[in-house]
């Protein structure tokens, strides 16, 4: 007689089946959140999305407001476990520092909803923010990785000694969050959209440029190095 295959435990199902629920939950909210806002979204209508109740989602975020913070949290994760992953230490300062843009370029244009709540958050003054252990600790290294190119920069003589990576990560983000956040209202007054599929290398490229001609103003060369050490994967050296 065979034996008898073993069952999962209940705690088990449950846990996994809590831990669906909940991203199902935060999915369906962040695009809820984007689309219409803090004020404008409704707990209503994103339980009806998913087929589950009101009663639910309260059940495992507890408000409306601490679900909107659960939403901006898993938001910010993915472009921080982007850049902690981001593998640099085997390219020099320059190209380094041009591929951390270049991954900051592509998270904000293939996230859009990102930029949307991030917008949303600041009309309401970062009070989420303000208001989540997680987020902080959860920015700490994004600035870290910043700083490890900069003093390397700066050991081998490439980059200005005195640049701020807090100015350079808002130098970086600016940028980015521009492009896709105006990108309507700038084609409706210029004619040009700032996302559109053939100028992305050429904006992507662009960024890189700045950054670098930013970096090395103040060595000798200056920014004629702004257009060297490209890094792999099609980037190639001017």
């Amino acid at each position: 007689m065979a034996a008898a295959v073993p069952q999962p435990s209940q705690p088990v199902k449950r846990t996994r089946d809590a831990a669906r629920t909940r991203a199902e939950i935060l999915e369906v909210a962040t695009r809820e959140f984007a689309r219409l806002g803090y004020a404008g979204a409704r707990v209503d209508e994103i339980a009806a999305r998913i087929q589950t109740t009101k009663r639910m989602i309260y059940y495992y975020f507890g408000s409306k407001e601490a679900l909107f913070t659960a939403v901006l949290e898993e938001a910010y994760a993915v472009i921080r476990h982007q850049e902690q992953e981001l593998d640099v230490e085997h390219l020099d300062p320059v190209a380094a520092i041009r591929r951390l843009a270049e991954l900051t370029f592509d998270h904000h244009e293939s996230h859009p909803d990102f930029i949307r709540l991030v917008g949303i958050e600041n009309t309401h003054k970062a009070e989420h923010i303000a208001a989540s252990e997680t987020l902080g600790s959860l920015n700490s290294p994004a600035i870290t990785v910043i700083e490890r190119i900069l003093e390397a920069g700066r050991a081998e003589g490439v980059f200005t000694a005195d640049v701020d990576a807090l100015d350079l990560h808002a130098m970086i983000s600016s940028f980015c969050f521009f492009r896709v956040a105006n990108r309507y209202t700038f084609r409706t007054i210029f004619g040009r959209d700032l996302t559109d599929p053939q100028r992305h290398e050429h904006y992507r490229t662009m960024l890189g440029d700045m950054v670098i001609a930013y970096l090395t103003s103040g060595t000798p060369g200056g920014a004629g190095t702004s257009r060297t050490s490209r890094t792999p994967g099609g980037n190639s050296t001017a």
